[in-house]
């Protein structure tokens, strides 16, 4: 077996990641297209202290993009659209095929989210998208408010209707505008004139390995089944007939203890090359696929990041909405961000040093990140 030490697993992870690049995906929205297809999927989040997570990730490895590249790839392109995978999240088109077997599970068990979904208001919202073409929760005058079962429900019923065709696959949302998503038919908007076929269990399995040795370069069972456990088993099984086909390997990282781990034969192979030229600063969103795991990022980093935007303010330690900044292959700060958008400034609320290497220079390499970081915000 071999052993990796933690900083080779470090860097195998950011090489898969694009993170040790200048332009790993070029510019464009071309660019877009092949960021997403790479990385499996890009989360999507509601929160806008600063950019909105989706695009952070993006411009975090796209250095020219523009929120009109991604508009571009969802609404003209169609080469991504939205769906649940750990969270809602973009995810390449061409992987669609996967996420057809949930949707029809979905159709047949909607879970208890949906009960209070009337048969006559689903069809009802159905029928109007086919006849007046895509519509916005928006578009629904108040009607019959409903008394909210949740904080997050609304008291629409239509939207809980557009909710439910939407993970059964009925509706796609074909644009947003800002986080106001605009619901179309799905045959209508991908052009279908007959339905792509589902891919069988085995062949998901396999694309979420692939998905993961893709973006993560070093896998486990964990981060391959990131909340989704029940997919160990047969996902273990597909590992174990990988290593003895010597698709993939077994590899120890030191420090981790018993955890297993698995690469693919060529990815140990390039990673022997070294990293060239100078340290690479990223201020990343805290939703980014290198910071989600929060248990992975610990193992790999030794740096444990803490999402505080619901902790009570007297209890935060790096504050509100931290970001981890990455320079080279080391985390070495957290700063608490927020885009003052009337004022044209981005606010510094909250420095935090993680490590020793705190230095002047280094602060310095981060205040020009901060001055990109700055422009993309407030553009």
């Amino acid at each position: 077996m071999h052993t990796l030490t933690t900083k080779e697993a470090r860097r195998i992870w950011l090489r898969a990641q694009r993170l040790d690049e200048a332009e790993p995906f070029g510019h464009g929205p071309e660019a877009t297209r092949r960021a997403i297809a790479h990385l499996g999927y890009v989360q999507i989040d509601t929160i806008n202290v600063i950019e909105r997570c989706h695009h952070h990730i993006l411009f975090t490895r796209i250095p020219k993009y523009r929120r009109t590249d991604l508009q571009h790839a969802q609404s003209v392109e169609k080469s991504v659209f939205e769906y649940w995978t750990h969270a809602l999240a973009y995810v390449p088109t061409a992987a669609l095929p996967h996420f057809l077997a949930e949707m029809r599970r979905r159709k047949r068990e909607p879970g208890r989210w949906f009960d209070s979904v009337e048969p006559m208001t689903l069809r009802k919202v159905l029928r109007r998208i086919r006849a007046d073409g895509p519509i916005t929760m928006r578009d629904f005058d108040g009607g019959d408010l409903v008394e909210k079962d949740h904080p997050w429900a609304s008291r629409k019923p239509e939207k809980r209707a557009l909710q439910l065709a939407f993970f059964a696959g009925d509706l796609v949302v074909n644009a947003r505008h800002g986080m106001v998503k605009s619901y179309e038919l799905a045959d209508r908007h991908f052009g279908w004139d007959k339905r792509p076929k589902p891919t069988r269990d085995s062949e998901t399995i396999a694309y979420l390995l692939d998905r993961a040795l893709t973006a993560q370069g070093v896998v486990s069972l964990d981060s391959i089944c990131h909340l989704a456990a029940s997919r160990k088993p047969v996902m273990r099984a597909l590992i174990d007939r990988r290593v003895r086909q010597k698709a993939l390997l077994p590899v120890r990282i030191e420090g981790a203890g018993d955890a297993e781990h698995w690469i693919a034969p060529e990815t140990l192979e390039a990673a022997q090359v070294a990293i060239a030229g100078e340290p690479r600063v990223h201020i990343l969103s805290p939703f980014d696929p290198l910071i989600i795991q929060r248990k992975r990022l610990a193992q790999f980093f030794g740096y444990e990041h803490r999402f505080e935007a619901y902790v009570p303010k007297e209890k935060r330690i790096l504050g509100y909405f931290a970001l981890p900044v990455l320079v080279g292959d080391e985390i070495v700060a957290a700063l608490d961000l927020k885009a003052d958008r009337a004022a044209k400034t981005l606010l510094v609320q909250q420095w935090t040093w993680i490590g020793r290497k705190k230095s002047a220079a280094l602060k310095r390499q981060i205040e020009a990140e901060l001055c990109r970081f700055e422009k993309f915000q407030l553009d």
